[in-house]
């Protein structure tokens, strides 16, 4: 698990997508788009209860820790390096989430939606092989 941050208007309106992704596969597994609460990531938690996850991997921010199981909670930069891609992949290819752009959203809503479009679109699509 893990989160990145973006803005909406002005880097003072701080908008987050927190996501989960499995760390065999690096497929992501839910996904939300919230301010930098707890409340978003006891929603994202309660997203992943049907997948009976035996074991988080994130960094060390503090909600983690309160949130999290620590028998299931493991801390530690090197197994979130996928996600951290995954972080570098979405900044290349939805501008509105590079640091220095001019392409930035007005509203939450149209923010939200452009994310989740392309979330949805990109890992939750069917790929033919």
């Amino acid at each position: 698990m893990d989160e990145m941050w973006s803005f909406v208007g002005s880097k003072k309106q701080q908008r987050w997508l927190w996501h989960a992704i499995d760390h065999v596969t690096g497929s992501v597994l839910a996904y939300v788009l919230a301010p930098h609460k707890d409340e978003a990531l006891v929603k994202l938690v309660n997203l992943l209860k049907p997948f009976g996850i035996k074991r988080f991997f994130t960094d060390a921010w503090g909600a983690y820790e309160s949130i999290l199981d620590p028998h299931t909670h493991l801390i530690g930069k090197k197994n979130t390096q996928k996600i951290e891609r995954k972080h570098l992949t979405l900044r290349t290819r939805i501008k509105r989430l590079a640091r220095k752009t001019i392409c930035f959203s007005k509203s939450i809503v149209m923010h939200d939606i452009v994310i989740g479009l392309f979330i949805n679109t990109y890992e939750f699509s069917f790929q033919p092989h």
